[in-house]
């Protein structure tokens, strides 16, 4: 007789293990700490088994654990992978579904996306914006485009774009004044605070950039704060005040001449834009053609110089 297995506890455990933490756990699953906890009780309660070390903040499998989670990956793994595989055989859904941010979408993304159709008329792509980690196995995406740090264990990860800091403005801001020419100037502006930059770690802030500038962030005239980067492009370019320009997100706002730089000098942002899928979603040629269209895009993109706008 086979035994009714608990799926649901068995995939939070596998996470748990994975992640070496509840907390990160919860967030892939979108679930309360409390629940993945209960779920992973409950799994060692029905095995009669100890799965996991708990001590000092930190949680590891037992051997036993760690022989079950790498059982659990692999099943679902083989799981997913049939499910993909049949998918990519079907005529009736070509989609390709690709998860980023709504700032880099809005900023990097949609002016380039017409390439791509026009290369694969039979490819359509469609976008999901969300700031929420992806869940591969619960959520219909083949690819996404993280921003942070790297760290996506379990997941294939391949760099995408580096960033680079600056302060940006419209040129209108410039010709109208307060003089902008030095950091010390920022005092007589208003600084726009893009406050989904802040997530943990040395995110690019404009106190981060101050200080890898080396220089002192004056105290502005006023401060803005947005929920969106997407927002902080926007209220930059129609002269609402100084932001902190991130490379990927103000690149052609600065090309086509609807941002400027007041003063040269930038500084390397710790985060950066990162490929992000399954290991065996590369397997589709689907998936391939997007994640080296990506790369295509991102060699044609033009590189900053460093130097200072011709000033209006």
């Amino acid at each position: 007789m086979k035994p009714n297995l608990p799926f649901t506890s068995l995939r939070t455990f596998e996470s748990v293990a994975r992640l070496r933490g509840f907390g990160r756990a919860a967030e892939e699953l979108g679930v309360t700490q409390s629940a993945v906890s209960q779920h992973v009780k409950s799994l060692e309660e029905w095995l009669g088994l100890r799965l996991l070390n708990r001590g000092g903040g930190r949680v590891s499998p037992t051997e036993e654990g760690a022989r079950l989670a790498a059982a659990v990956t692999e099943g679902f793994g083989m799981v997913t992978s049939v499910c993909r595989e049949l998918r990519d055989g079907s005529t009736q859904d070509l989609n390709i579904v690709l998860s980023c941010l709504p700032g880099f979408a809005f900023n990097w993304l949609f002016p380039r996306l017409i390439s791509f159709d026009q290369a694969h008329p039979d490819l359509p792509v469609s976008i999901n914006t969300s700031a929420k980690l992806v869940n591969f196995d619960d959520e219909d995406v083949d690819l996404a485009i993280r921003y942070g740090l790297g760290d996506y264990r379990g997941l294939h990860v391949e760099k995408l774009l580096s960033e680079e800091l600056f302060p940006v403005c419209a040129p209108e801001l410039l010709a109208r004044g307060p003089k902008l020419e030095t950091p010390a100037d920022l005092a007589g502006h208003t600084l726009l605070y893009d406050d989904i930059a802040d997530i943990g770690g040395s995110p690019p802030t404009w106190e981060f950039w101050a200080q890898s500038s080396g220089v002192v962030l004056p105290k502005p005239a006023r401060i803005r704060r947005f929920g969106q980067s997407n927002m902080v492009v926007q209220a930059a370019i129609r002269g609402l005040g100084v932001a902190l320009g991130r490379e990927p997100l103000v690149i052609d706002a600065l090309n086509d001449g609807r941002l400027v730089r007041p003063f040269s000098g930038a500084v390397k942002s710790q985060f950066a834009y990162w490929i992000v899928c399954p290991h065996d979603a590369l397997k589709s040629p689907r998936v391939r053609a997007l994640r080296d269209w990506l790369h295509e895009e991102v060699a044609r993109q033009p590189r900053l110089d460093g130097a200072a706008p011709v000033r209006p």
